[in-house]
């Protein structure tokens, strides 16, 4: 078997999800819709989407309709599957409609999931504003204390959500202590009523990180940050196993949110296949950048999994693991600067709106994971879906500063970053 780099390249060297295997770079499909040679042809094609498990087994897969299955899709859809280390794999339009189907395919009406209190502000939104409207609740808690987890934890209980890295603050929770706590609970419980662990893997992608082989049943992450790593195309994907594959197949016939098929090949063609040479140089360049913010007078704190100082280190250099087992700290960093709470806010505005208007090498700009380096203030921006408690609980603090970094030179990096500390 070749190695996981060399797959993310290659992929299978024969795919059912065509009727020839001679292309170098995978086809891509331009129909919504597919011609059926009869009703009955259209009639298989329901019911092998109805049952994905025969319809997987399928020498020619009849197509019907993009929103139900295509090839494209299909084919990015087994090359996470393999790369996530998973059973199945269903791609969605953006990451939070992946979270959104996790969630919905694993709840229900009167549950509750207990999710760790950093999170995307995004998902902090989704459970705090949506969730409650399809009669599922959301529990708060800190998941690095596996004790906390299992108090939390109720007869409704059906999910714990957990993001490792955490966003922004990087907070890695420990997968396996997590499963832990939760598998008494299951020892009591029928097949259908399982306490299922959903991971967010979308800062360590699955080249960094593999949360199923760590004890996590459900992996969702967005295809649009490192996966992607050009910034061009939204997308989001979860792995899970066998048993969730009509559930999430049905989901995305019935709500919508389907990965159009030119993302699907671009995440193919351009994304994976080079995500290990792109997050072996963000992680190289992270690491110096990290250590100049730790040695500048103008920061108190500096969050990288890769710094010996760092307070998850133990966490992160066990999780954070390429395939060939090598530490892969990943290409974030938070960062805050100096000051008192207020004082440190205004700071943390100008620095970024420093950089906005005279750095050259570092963009002001949502999002992450490509192939330029982006700064935000999470508690001014990303994560203002929060109020000041809720950020507090979270850890984000008020002069917090999250960086993405991409493939420039460490060095220009270095010093945008050191004119827009140096004015404060």
């Amino acid at each position: 078997m070749a190695h996981k780099d060399t797959q993310l390249i290659h992929g299978p060297h024969r795919t059912e999800k065509w009727d020839y295997d001679h292309h170098v770079i995978p086809p891509i499909t331009a129909s919504t819709t597919f011609r059926l040679d009869s009703a009955q042809r259209g009639q298989r094609g329901f019911v092998d989407f109805a049952n994905p498990k025969a319809a997987a087994q399928a020498m020619n897969p009849i197509y019907i309709y993009d929103r139900l299955d295509e090839p494209t899709v299909g084919m990015l859809e087994d090359l996470m599957r393999d790369a996530e280390g998973g059973e199945c794999a269903v791609a969605f339009a953006c990451g939070m409609a992946a979270i959104s189907a996790s969630l919905m395919v694993t709840g229900r009406a009167g549950s509750n999931v207990v999710a760790h209190r950093t999170m995307y502000g995004c998902t902090f939104s989704l459970m705090s504003n949506w969730l409650p409207k399809f009669g599922i609740r959301a529990r708060l808690v800190d998941a690095s204390d596996p004790a906390a987890v299992a108090a939390a934890i109720d007869d409704k209980t059906r999910a714990v959500y957990i993001e490792t890295p955490a966003n922004p603050t990087l907070q890695c929770i420990d997968i396996a202590a997590v499963r832990a706590a939760i598998a008494p609970f299951n020892a009591s419980r029928g097949p259908k009523d399982q306490v299922v662990l959903i991971v967010d893997n979308t800062f360590a992608t699955p080249w960094g990180q593999r949360p199923l082989s760590l004890g996590a049943d459900i992996v969702v992450e967005s295809l649009t940050k490192n996966v992607g790593g050009f910034g061009v195309d939204l997308g989001g994907m979860v792995v899970a196993p066998e048993r969730f594959l009509k559930s999430f197949r049905g989901y995305r016939k019935d709500f919508g949110g389907v990965l159009p098929p030119g993302s699907a090949w671009d995440f193919m063609v351009y994304g994976l296949p080079t995500l290990p040479m792109r997050l072996a140089r963000q992680c190289d360049t992270a690491l110096a950048v990290a250590r100049f913010l730790l040695g500048h007078p103008g920061v108190s704190r500096v969050h990288y999994p890769g710094l010996e100082s760092f307070p998850w280190r133990a966490v992160a250099e066990k999780q954070m693991r390429d395939p060939e087992g090598r530490f892969c700290p990943g290409s974030m960093i938070y960062f805050e600067v100096a000051g008192e709470l207020e004082q440190a806010r205004q700071r943390c505005q100008r620095v970024v709106d420093h950089i906005a208007k005279e750095a050259y090498s570092i963009t002001l700009a949502v999002s992450l994971g490509m192939t330029k380096t982006l700064i935000e203030a999470p508690g001014l921006m990303t994560h203002s879906a929060m109020d000041a408690c809720a950020q507090s609980a979270a850890g984000i603090h008020p002069g917090g500063i999250r960086l993405s970094i991409g493939l420039e030179n460490p060095v220009d990096l270095i010093a945008d970053l050191k004119e827009a500390l140096d004015t404060i």
